[in-house]
């Protein structure tokens, strides 16, 4: 995809105020950056100073986060023309849903481009290379026509919320929760009275235009996700007595289903935990043995997360009826037992709303999970239009439905 962004020239004072640099911030090209760009990735763990932190391998592809959107653009920041990566920056433009304050039809849908992937380098920082990053990633975004943009970072990261409310004038928007479940040595049994069903990627685009009509972040090309390579499909879990008077191809709700998708990110990008004390790593190991010998006592292990790992993200879930939430349990158990089936599998994570009834019903290990900060800002804050309302009335008005893009994760 060919990209329109001119090379800017852009100065910046060190924390010093003694020294000006030349810092030039230009489109991505694969020959003479790739290299440059993984050595800067390599350097980059999260986590807090003096614990643990989580190391990405992006395999080789630096823009394998957003290759899976049709509209992306990756940036870099250097030093004059021929000098050294030292920031990075990616970003990508959809058109979803903003939810419904009750006053217009739905669905309403807006563009929005997502900001994800800030690196600087370690040697690099407090310079205000970041600041224009986002800066120069916005001005592209704006260009392609995005109304909004928002990041999300993990509600501890003091240094990015820093950086994005108090530089870029970003506001807090939503604060989902991230819900992780580790991929035990035993299976987890389904129950005899309910039936998995797989769904087509047709019918799968019809239930969730209807039932994420009203969300927020719902992408209007739900069907590009849905048909994407990296869609292991997506299921539905009713009581089997139910299966008698419910024609899947009509397009009706069973009286009471649980239904998600299944991505695979462990094509995308992978994952290791780093720093570990040798006492907590001989611990994980030892659930991981016992569980592998003795099955049949379900110990709830942890699996080897501190070499490159995978993970499946389960997005589009939803639940009705008065049996929701034991089939919405039922249905974390088969995705459970797929990532069983997948050597490279360890963990299952799944994104939701703060206040999203269906929360209560997955399954996480709360030491494993964490909160979310959704940030947002709006691009021309001259222009006026529609959905104008988004980031003001609907911050105590909203619907508590967000629909996680797996492509974001």
């Amino acid at each position: 995809m060919s990209l329109n962004i001119s090379e800017e020239n852009l100065s910046t004072y060190d924390n010093t105020n003694k020294k000006t640099e030349e810092i030039v911030v230009r489109q991505y090209d694969e020959e003479k950056d790739k290299l440059a760009v993984e050595e800067l990735e390599g350097q980059c763990d999260f986590g807090q100073r003096g614990q643990p932190s989580l190391f990405t391998d992006l395999m080789g592809d630096p823009i394998s986060r957003i290759r899976n959107l049709p509209l992306h653009v990756m940036l870099v920041a250097k030093y004059g023309n021929d000098g050294d990566v030292v920031g990075v920056i990616r970003g990508c433009i959809k058109t979803v849903t903003r939810g419904n304050n009750g006053s217009t039809p739905c669905p309403v849908y807006v563009k929005i481009a997502y900001v994800l992937g800030l690196r600087v380098s370690s040697h690099h920082r407090r310079l205000g290379i970041g600041t224009k990053l986002v800066e120069n990633l916005e001005e592209w975004s704006k260009i392609n026509g995005a109304k909004y943009a928002y990041m999300a970072t993990d509600s501890s990261n003091e240094a990015s919320i820093k950086l994005f409310i108090s530089k870029c004038n970003y506001a807090k928007f939503r604060t989902p929760s991230v819900l992780v479940q580790p991929v035990h040595a035993h299976y987890k049994p389904v129950a005899s009275d309910i039936a998995i069903v797989r769904v087509s990627p047709q019918l799968s685009e019809s239930f969730y235009r209807r039932i994420f009509a009203n969300s927020e972040f719902f992408p209007k090309d739900i069907d590009h996700i849905l048909d994407n390579k990296l869609n292991f499909g997506t299921f539905m879990a009713v009581p089997k007595k139910t299966l008698l008077n419910w024609d899947p191809k009509s397009g009706s709700f069973p009286t009471t289903f649980a239904i998600l998708s299944v991505w695979n990110t462990k094509e995308v990008y992978k994952l290791q935990v780093r720093g570990v004390s040798s006492l907590k790593y001989a611990c994980c190991l030892g659930t991981r043995v016992l569980d592998s010998w003795m099955p049949w006592l379900r110990v709830p292990s942890i699996p080897n997360i501190f070499k490159m790992f995978g993970f499946y993200l389960l997005y589009g879930i939803h639940m009705e009826g008065k049996d929701g939430p034991r089939l919405m349990k039922s249905l974390y158990a088969f995705a459970h037992n797929m990532g069983r089936n997948d050597k490279e599998c360890r963990l299952l994570v799944s994104e939701v709303g703060f206040d999203d009834p269906i929360k209560e019903a997955i399954p996480r290990w709360n030491k494993f999970s964490w909160g979310d900060l959704w940030c947002m800002k709006k691009l021309d804050v001259n222009e006026l239009s529609e959905d104008d309302n988004w980031m003001e009335s609907q911050v105590s008005n909203s619907s508590s439905v967000i629909f996680v893009d797996p492509r974001d994760f």
